[in-house]
């Protein structure tokens, strides 16, 4: 199949293979789903699919790309200014953590490494529609939190890296070398009440705290 012929992002079908190929990847991951199968789910032809996306590692990108995008968007809703900081975070926590946890995720994440030095453009626009989308977000919301007073966070970039990775504490590892299965509500929720507390003793202000 032609892997230089760029997707196709019109037509009353594309919605309805995305959705297909998104059930198909996250029952089988990229290695284990085949064109059959995602046909069968998406509930169209081979050729309807091939003329969408002529290689399977495309469909698997677009599938990445609209998770990040709906990710980037619930992302967006939670952007409450009139929040408290430390209620403001948390609720991004939630979402990071869940990130983290999803198996699409952990899927998204090998290809993408698997694939970066004969893909290398895939991986860059997984990262800037995914982790620099999403840190540029929380960056925004720290300067203006930072410029109103209520942190006070002389880097924002860097420290929104931070917060995303203390987020990641205790459940990607785990996930991504396969030592264990999908974390509980329960556990992932300690952990995003704990990097909220860790972020908040380094970045938040006096009258926060009391």
């Amino acid at each position: 199949m032609n892997v230089t012929r760029p997707v196709m992002r019109t037509g009353r079908k594309f919605a309805q293979v995305l959705e297909g190929a998104r059930d198909v990847f996250l029952a089988e991951g990229f290695e284990g789903a085949n064109v059959d199968d995602i046909a069968r789910a998406a509930g169209v032809s081979k050729a309807t699919l091939y003329s969408y996306f002529p290689d399977k590692r495309l469909l698997f990108m677009e599938v990445a790309r609209a998770e990040c995008l709906n990710q980037a968007e619930a992302a967006m809703k939670l952007v409450r200014p009139d929040l408290p900081p430390r209620d403001q975070l948390l609720g991004g926590a939630r979402q990071i953590v869940e990130f983290f946890n999803s198996p699409m995720s952990l899927s998204i994440f090998r290809m993408c490494v698997a694939e970066s030095e004969r893909f290398p453009e895939m991986a860059r626009e997984f990262y800037r529609n995914g982790p620099l989308m999403a840190r540029n977000l929380l960056a925004d919301y720290l300067k203006c939190a930072t410029e109103q007073g209520v942190l006070k966070v002389d880097n924002p970039e860097l420290a929104a890296e931070q917060f995303a990775e203390l987020c990641k504490a205790g459940i990607f590892m785990r996930r991504v070398f396969g030592v264990a299965e999908e974390q509980s509500p329960e556990w992932c929720e300690e952990v995003a009440q704990s990097a909220v507390e860790m972020f908040m003793a380094r970045y938040g202000v006096q009258q926060d705290a009391v």
